[in-house]
Formats: structure tokens, C-alpha cells, sequence
């Protein structure tokens, strides 16, 4: 198995050149789903999450520094005391803020400098090149100003912006989850230690010291410790949330068992036949490796807009330049014009309006149970036309549960069958008999003691209740016995039978299945009215998942699938031009939620699921997927309305600051751009706030 994810990055000052340089390489991958592993920029799913949160640390604390030096720089600004009609000065004051405005172009503007000089090295100007220029531009001209240069400074809108961009990236670092840490959580299923039996006695060992060929006993409601070959006793053991099969399988001598499945309540003795990297768990593990690694990158809208306004603004910065030096006009002039045209292409409201509908949707999303892990995948959500869904503990509830109980002898009555199975069941720890005793409880049947309970291996339990000899038995019992049956209303495959015999006397028979839940219907049902195809991946046999497809009317399903073909399926899918999301909830669908567009981890699953995928829906509801879809919908139309508000003044902004009116009098003065800028900022944040009246949000 591979260790790459177990990479860290040496820890450096925060100022250094080796930080600054993964900040570059993270906001160049902005686009990239962020649970996958980073493999381009270095490091794995630990240590880049470690550094996820080390640069979120940093950017608070530039913030918090630079805007506590913002606000003397403003206080001392001629251009804000000309607007709130103030007055106040003295000998040096240029230089005060010539000091102030330094340490803040320097501290908190190197991240942006140093991504600059990223962009333009790897011949990629985006977001970072046009701060960078707009910062460098206004402070260059501003300290030109205060040493002698004619013209006016720009210093409180260089520090404002370096604020601005410094908080947005912030808020947009902070409201995304690092580095998936699913491959951690699938090595930790795994116990930490096997008991392995050697000449009659049990000696515990580390698991990785566990050799093909040991002999290990499991005991009941243990983990097995590793793939291999029943040799000795007879046990259920839930696999589930290795293969999806929701019913607990018998094991016996010659079985072959997974290892981190759950042993039921039988003692086993084990024969390992794999460790380590040839293991079922650690094939899974490679396999959502693999996909997250696979996972397609989409650039950033913010950047996308960024690199074009960058080529804008230096085009018309170089235009503005030439023109005016060609028309003889002073150099003072000329230079305000240019730095002008370099200060307003970059809006301040362009670093908060894609982080600001992000921080809004991530909380309004978590408050409605949809947890966003990616929000590339979350404004993609809107583009999904077929969903994938595991059965068990997705569609299903993953559970034994009763469909139908019927009385086959008069003397009983449907309540009395359920009551005296349940009564004997009590003394069971089969999960079936738990799906007996939970139904009537459900139903307030005030259950009996039962006395003399006893086991019948692989065949049911038997018991005396209320001096009647009660039996609760399998169809295999009843075949031994001879023991005739009609069976007719209860053909189907897809459930579990068992019956009821009263002084060896059928009395009744229950049908039990893992349940569908109920709003898995209307979900359904909702997909359709928008045009979203809906399958079914399950481990469970054909019957039992066409019995769950004809109920639910999906479009197709596919049964006994293993991990390993639920991948093969999504990548099928999207090689037919479909966008894929899957939603399901065990170790099983990690490789496929890893794959899909759009990974949905149920809540009610394991903690894998969960982080391999990119959104999980707390109250594992399937109606919730289309919420998710929705605001997704509305979040997305947001963005892209928040962008040309920051962004479209400067068809207007740019022209006026280059000075294309100034025959007639009209120019853009510093301080109209810095009005404009904040003007599109308040756009921008009211903007973000009605996204809380979106459709979507239940």
C-alpha cells in the first residue's frame, strides 16, 4: 500500500519563500475538488491538511495585523478627511503613513507579491498577478509622491485593498474542508491487534506482525484482524460496510472471511490468507487513491475573471500611457491616470464575491443538513443527469425490519403469532430476531418472559412462553421436519421468512427486509420531474434489488456488485457523457464516491464514506439530495451575478480613470474609483445575503 499520504511538509516561518509557495500552488488548484489529495503541489492527504490549516492561521493573523495598521493610515488620510469633513495634521505626517503603509504592502501583501511572481513564472496571471500589480502600482507611486513627485497618494486604497484581499481569501480558506482523510480512517477500521493461536494457546500480536498462514481466533463482536479461511466454529458476520450486503452472512468451516468485517456472536478460528497491501481493505484503499487522483480539475470562476482583467488592465495601463505621453501632457498627470486604471481593475468587491456566497451557502447548507466537504462538486451539482445510489442505509435503512406477519392457524391472531415470536426472540442476538423484537415494541405488544430459551444452530430458537412450546424457525426447519407450508403469498425472494410454531403447530409466518425508507419514494420521484436518471448499485442479490427498483420506479440497478465494479459503473456512466453523483454511505462505496462528479455520503453511514465525498447529508435523507441540487443551482447563479457586479463597473471605471472623456472635462479621480469600489463591494454583500431566500433551502 502506498505511504504517499503520509508525506508532511517541514514546518518554515511563516514569511518564507516554501510557505508562500504552497499558498501559490493551493490557490492554482482552487478549482480542484478539495477532498481529493493534492498530488501536484506536494505532500498527501495528512500533511496537506496540516498546511490547509496552517495557511488559514497565517492569513488571520496578517489580516488582523495589516487592519489594525489600516485604521491610523485612514485617520491620517487627506482624502477621508475631505469626506467626513475633519481636519487633522501635523509635520511628518506623509512619512507616518509612509511607514505604516510600508509594513502593510510588505507583510500583508507578500502572499499576493509572491504569487504574483508564482503566476507570471509559470506563465499563468491570474487573482494573485492582478493584486499584485494593482498594490505594487499604487504603493510605487504613492512613496514617489511623498519624496517629491507631484500628484496624490493612493495609500489608503493600497491598504484597504491588501485588507480586502487578505479577509476574502480568509473567508474562502476557512469555509472549505483540507485534504480528505479518508485513507487514514480506512487503515483504522482495522483492530490493532489479532489473537493468534499457537500450540493450544492465544498470544496477542500488532497487526503487522500477522503472517499468511497464522491461525487467529475472533471472538463475538470483534473485528476480523485480516482476510482468510474459516478453520473451527460457525458465526454471522456483518460485512456490510465492506461489500453492501445488508444482511449478516453465515460463516462456517471452509468460508472465506473479510478482514475489519464485524464477527456476530460465534467464536472463529481464521487461517489468514492475505495482510497487508493484498488485503480486501487495502485494494479499497488503493482504489480510492486512485480516483481521487483522477479527479478532474475546474478553474476557479474568480481566477478566470482575474487573469482577464489582469490582460485588461495592463492593456489599457499601457494604452493610457502612450496616449497621453504622444499628447504632450505632463508626467504627473499621465502617471496618476495610469496607476488610477491599475488601483480600479482590481475591485476590492472581486475578493469577496465568490468567498462571501461560499461562507453564506456552506452555513446555510450545514444548518439544513447538507454538509459541503467541496464546493467545486456543490456548484457543480446543478449540471448532475444520472445519480447512483447504494441500497443499504442509503435508499434503505439499512436494518431488518418487518413487512408482513400473517396467522396461519385460527386459534391465533396476527398480534399473538408477532407477540410470541418476539417474546422467544428477546433471547436472541441475531439480527433478524432484533427486527422481530423492535416491530413489536413498535406496536406496543407488551411481550412475555420466555423460559428454557435455546438456540438452534442455523435454524432458528426455541423456548416455552406462557406454557405453550414456542419455536421460531427457518424453512430449512420445516423441510427437515416435513413440516408442509403454503407458501404462496409469500414467494418473493427478496425477503427473509420465518415462522412461528406453536406445540410444533404452524401458527404463522413473518416476512422481514431491510426496509425502504419511506422518503425514498418522493425523492425518487422529484428526480424525474427533473430529468435526473436514477440507478441502483447494490451487493445484495438480483432479487432483492429488483424487488427495491420495481418498488421505487428507478431507471436501472445493478446487483452482486463488488467495490471494485461499483467504480467500473461510475466510470462507464461518465465515459456516456453522463454527469455521475453518487450517493452512498460504506467503506464499499469509497473508490465510486471518490469517482463520481459529485460524491454524497448518507449520514447514518461510515466516517469514510463521509470523507471521501464531497457533500453528506446529516439526516441521510434522499430528498435532501435535491435540495442539494437546487441551492446548488441558486449558489452557483450567485457567483456568476456576484462577478459581473465586481467586475462589470470597470467597462465604465476604466475607460473614464484612462481619461477617454478628459477633453470635456470628465476624468475619474482617485477618490470616484475608490467611491466605485466600495460601491461594488455593498453590491456584492447584499447580493450574497439573498441567497438565504433561495429555492432549495427547506
Amino acid at each position: 500500500m502506498s505511504h504517499h499520504h503520509h508525506e508532511t511538509h517541514q514546518p518554515a516561518g511563516h514569511a518564507d519563500a516554501h510557505h508562500q509557495e504552497e499558498h501559490a500552488c493551493h490557490h492554482s488548484e482552487h478549482g480542484e475538488k478539495q477532498g481529493a489529495v493534492n498530488y501536484n503541489c506536494g505532500g498527501g492527504a495528512v500533511g496537506h491538511e496540516g498546511h490547509h490549516r496552517m495557511m488559514i492561521k497565517e492569513f488571520k493573523k496578517r489580516f488582523w495585523i495589516s487592519f489594525v495598521l489600516t485604521i491610523p493610515i485612514l485617520f491620517l488620510s487627506p482624502m477621508i478627511q475631505e469626506f467626513l469633513h475633519y481636519t487633522f495634521t501635523f509635520t511628518g505626517v506623509g512619512y507616518v503613513m509612509f511607514v505604516l503603509s510600508t509594513v502593510v504592502f510588505f507583510y500583508g501583501g507578500w502572499p499576493f507579491l509572491k504569487g504574483t511572481y508564482d503566476e507570471v513564472s509559470a506563465g499563468a496571471p491570474g487573482m494573485m498577478t492582478l493584486i499584485g500589480v494593482a498594490i505594487t502600482a499604487a504603493y510605487v507611486y504613492s512613496v514617489a509622491v511623498i519624496f517629491g513627485l507631484h500628484g496624490k497618494t493612493f495609500l489608503w486604497e493600497l491598504v484597504t485593498l491588501i485588507d480586502i484581499m487578505l479577509l476574502g481569501h480568509w473567508i474562502e480558506m476557512n469555509s472549505i474542508l483540507g485534504a480528505s482523510r479518508s485513507l487514514e480512517l480506512l487503515v483504522q477500521m482495522m483492530p490493532s491487534v489479532a489473537h493468534v493461536v499457537k500450540d493450544g494457546s492465544v498470544e496477542d500480536v500488532h497487526l503487522e506482525k500477522l503472517q499468511v498462514g497464522d491461525i487467529v481466533l475472533v471472538r463475538p463482536g470483534e473485528k476480523l484482524p485480516a482476510d482468510g479461511t474459516v478453520i473451527e466454529g460457525v458465526s454471522y458476520i456483518n460485512e456490510s460496510m465492506l461489500t453492501g450486503e445488508s444482511k449478516p452472512v453465515k460463516r462456517e468451516v471452509g468460508n472465506e472471511v473479510i478482514g475489519a468485517s464485524l464477527n456476530g456472536n460465534g467464536s472463529l478460528k481464521v487461517k489468514v490468507k492475505h495482510t497487508g497491501k493484498d488485503s480486501y481493505l487495502s485494494k479499497v484503499i488503493h482504489l480510492v487513491q486512485e480516483a481521487q487522483k483522477a479527479k478532474s480539475k475546474t478553474q476557479h470562476l474568480a481566477d478566470r475573471a482575474a487573469k482577464w482583467l489582469t490582460f485588461v488592465a495592463i492593456t489599457v495601463g499601457l494604452i493610457t500611457l502612450i496616449v497621453w505621453v504622444l499628447a504632450g501632457e505632463p508626467m504627473d498627470f499621465i502617471l496618476e491616470r495610469v496607476v488610477t486604471v491599475m488601483v480600479i481593475s482590481c475591485p476590492h468587491a472581486l475578493g469577496l464575491a465568490i468567498p462571501l456566497v461560499v461562507a453564506i451557502s456552506t452555513a446555510l447548507s450545514a444548518q439544513h443538513g447538507l454538509l459541503i466537504r467541496n464546493r467545486t462538486a456543490f456548484e457543480n451539482s446543478r449540471k448532475i443527469t444520472t445519480l447512483v445510489f447504494d441500497k443499504t442505509g442509503t435508499l434503505t435503512k439499512g436494518e431488518f425490519g418487518v413487512v408482513r406477519y400473517e396467522s396461519l392457524n385460527g386459534d391465533y391472531s396476527k398480534d399473538d403469532v408477532l407477540r410470541y415470536a418476539a417474546s422467544l426472540e428477546q433471547h436472541s442476538e441475531h439480527p433478524i430476531a432484533a427486527g422481530v423484537v423492535k416491530f413489536a415494541k413498535n406496536k406496543s405488544l407488551q411481550l412475555w418472559s420466555a423460559q428454557g430459551a435455546k438456540a438452534m444452530t442455523g435454524r432458528g430458537i426455541e423456548g416455552t412462553v406462557e406454557g405453550k412450546q414456542v419455536k421460531v424457525v427457518s424453512l430449512g426447519y420445516l423441510k427437515e421436519h416435513k413440516i408442509e407450508v403454503d407458501l404462496k403469498i409469500f414467494e418473493s425472494k427478496a425477503e427473509t421468512i420465518i415462522f412461528v410454531l406453536m406445540n410444533d403447530v404452524i401458527a404463522g409466518v413473518i416476512a422481514l427486509a431491510d426496509e425502504i425508507r419511506p422518503e425514498s419514494f418522493e425523492a425518487i420521484k422529484s428526480f424525474k420531474v427533473q430529468g435526473i436518471k436514477t440507478m441502483m448499485i447494490t451487493g445484495d442479490n438480483e432479487e432483492v434489488a429488483k424487488s427495491v427498483s420495481d418498488a421505487l420506479g428507478l431507471d436501472g440497478y445493478y446487483a452482486n456488485i463488488l467495490p471494485h465494479d461499483k467504480l467500473a459503473i461510475v466510470k462507464e456512466l461518465q465515459k456516456k457523457g453522463e454527469f455521475v453523483a453518487m450517493a452512498g454511505d460504506g467503506v464499499n462505496d469509497s473508490p465510486a464516491l471518490a469517482q463520481a462528479d459529485v460524491g454524497i455520503a448518507v449520514g447514518s453511514g461510515t466516517d469514510i464514506a463521509a470523507e471521501t465525498a464531497d457533500i453528506i447529508l446529516v439526516e441521510s435523507n434522499p430528498q435532501d439530495i435535491l435540495s442539494l441540487i437546487l441551492f446548488g443551482k441558486a449558489t452557483y447563479r450567485k457567483m456568476i451575478q456576484n462577478l459581473i457586479w465586481a467586475t462589470g463597473y470597470n467597462t465604465v471605471a476604466l475607460p473614464l480613470a484612462a481619461g477617454v472623456l478628459y477633453p470635456w472635462g470628465i476624468v475619474l479621480s482617485p477618490a470616484m474609483g475608490a467611491v466605485l469600489m466600495s460601491l461594488s463591494t455593498v453590491i456584492v454583500a447584499f447580493n450574497a445575503q439573498l441567497l438565504k431566500r433561495a429555492k432549495g433551502i427547506r
